[in-house]
């Protein structure tokens, strides 16, 4: 009679709970996704592996349509941040500070990303607890036949620099605009924020103020797609469980281990430098950033949560604006700090896997392509996995091994864009220190 009692009691204060916090609605939602993902697949055998790969495809569907949204609104939303975050500034040598500064912090820990993910891998050795025969046996013996490289023992020569260089740089604002480039976007954006800082204050307030409009629009449809995050999270969760099973999981536990290790460690690298360079407290630091953390985490994109990273910010973290809509966008673009560790743990593991002798040019190459193609790639879900298979193919691992690890790649890359989205918010407080601001800032920073 008590629980009976106690029950509508209970509902009352959790329907309101639920309802005012959107981290809690995902947290229900990806124990709900697993569980129906776990009840539909190959774990429980209770529905035919056809029928609950059709039932999978449609509770994914939102998930999908939720990912296309965000991303719907991220380049006119990237675009406006940075040329009003530039044009904020006032100035030229400020901002050629914040740029050099930001940019020198994104490749330090990258750099560091990739050490701490080769180390834990050389130390744990997660390769070794996978079965060679078994793996034979599952892949065929050509799948595991060495492969020449394909990629230079090394650094690029020094006449393939200004190719390279070259290739960095937008030919024109409106086909760079619809290429999906996102690091010659944000270089196109900061050559026109410059421009715009250089112009009289009367011929800039026009753009400037239809920016302010692009990007009050594209906030009001990111406000309304977040709505449905909790519905798009289960159906993900959901189709993912259905497909790779727990046994998958199971079998690949190591090497998961091993990359959130080192994603954890990295983590708390982070949190270091918040309490040493950037003076806040890192608990209280964290519980201001949860809610962004925990979306980041369901939907392993970093660029679809750049809206809510940049908003919280400015409003909870106290950054001045034109501090934030400069480091959060360039960060969502390059800082990959997260995804370059899970490649460094994935080469060692699969040529451990392999038994591919690497040796020290070799991994001063991993380290090389990795905090490289992680600077270059894209925050979008599962874009990790593609630059992986040309890491491996360099240092000679076969490429088929990717087999193996793909399974648990959606867990991994969820972890991993957490690290990143604390990465960008990580460097927009430090920055925000360094530069000497003296805006005000919540009441997060230390009381301790």
């Amino acid at each position: 009679m008590n629980i009976a009692r106690s029950l509508p009691l209970l509902t009352t204060k959790l329907v309101p709970l639920v309802r005012q916090r959107l981290w809690l609605q995902v947290l229900i939602a990806m124990a709900l996704g697993i569980g129906f993902g776990i009840l539909i697949g190959p774990t429980a055998g209770l529905v035919p592996s056809e029928i609950a790969d059709v039932i999978g495809a449609w509770v994914a569907l939102p998930g999908k349509l939720f990912l296309l949204a965000i991303q719907f609104v991220v380049v006119p939303l990237v675009v406006a941040s940075v040329i009003r975050g530039i044009a904020a500034g006032e100035g030229t040598q400020s901002l050629g500070k914040l740029g050099l500064r930001t940019t020198g912090f994104f490749v330090l820990s990258t750099i560091v990303a990739v050490i701490i993910g080769m180390g834990m891998a050389l130390v744990i050795k997660p390769g070794s607890f996978i079965d060679r025969d078994a793996l034979t046996s599952a892949l065929g013996s050509d799948a595991l036949a060495p492969v020449e490289t394909t990629a230079p023992a090394g650094p690029p020569q020094l006449n393939e620099i200004p190719e390279l260089i070259t290739g960095l740089f937008p030919a024109d604002p409106l086909t760079t605009f619809t290429s999906g480039n996102m690091l010659q976007i944000v270089i196109a954006a900061m050559i026109i924020g410059v421009a715009v800082v250089m112009t009289g204050s009367d011929q800039r307030r026009p753009l400037l103020d239809l920016l302010a409009s692009v990007q009050a629009a594209c906030m009001v449809i990111v406000g309304f797609v977040l709505r449905f995050a909790p519905l798009a999270v289960f159906g993900l969760l959901a189709q993912l469980s259905a497909r790779i099973g727990l046994s998958a999981l199971i079998g690949t536990g190591m090497y998961v281990a091993t990359v959130v290790g080192g994603l954890f460690i990295l983590f708390a690298v982070y949190l270091t430098v918040v309490r040493v360079l950037a003076g806040r407290a890192p608990l209280a630091f964290l519980k201001t950033v949860s809610d962004v953390l925990l979306l980041a985490f369901s939907t392993s994109s970093s660029a679809a949560v750049m809206p809510a990273t940049l908003t919280t910010t400015e409003k909870k973290l106290g950054v001045p604006e034109n501090i934030a809509r400069f480091v959060i966008p360039l960060g969502t673009t390059i800082n990959m700090a997260g995804t370059a560790l899970y490649q460094a743990v994935a080469a060692l593991f699969l040529a451990q896997v392999f038994g591919v002798e690497i040796g020290i040019a070799g991994m001063v190459l991993i380290v090389v392509m990795a905090t490289g193609a992680a600077i270059g790639s894209p925050g979008t879900p599962g874009v990790g996995i593609v630059i992986l298979a040309s890491i491996l193919t360099s240092v000679g691992i076969p490429p088929a091994g990717i087999a193996i690890i793909l399974g648990v790649d959606r867990l991994l890359d969820m972890c991993r864009t957490v690290v990143n989205v604390t990465g960008d918010m990580v460097a927009s407080v430090t920055m925000a220190k360094l530069m000497e601001d003296k805006a005000p800032v919540a009441d997060d920073r230390a009381n301790s």
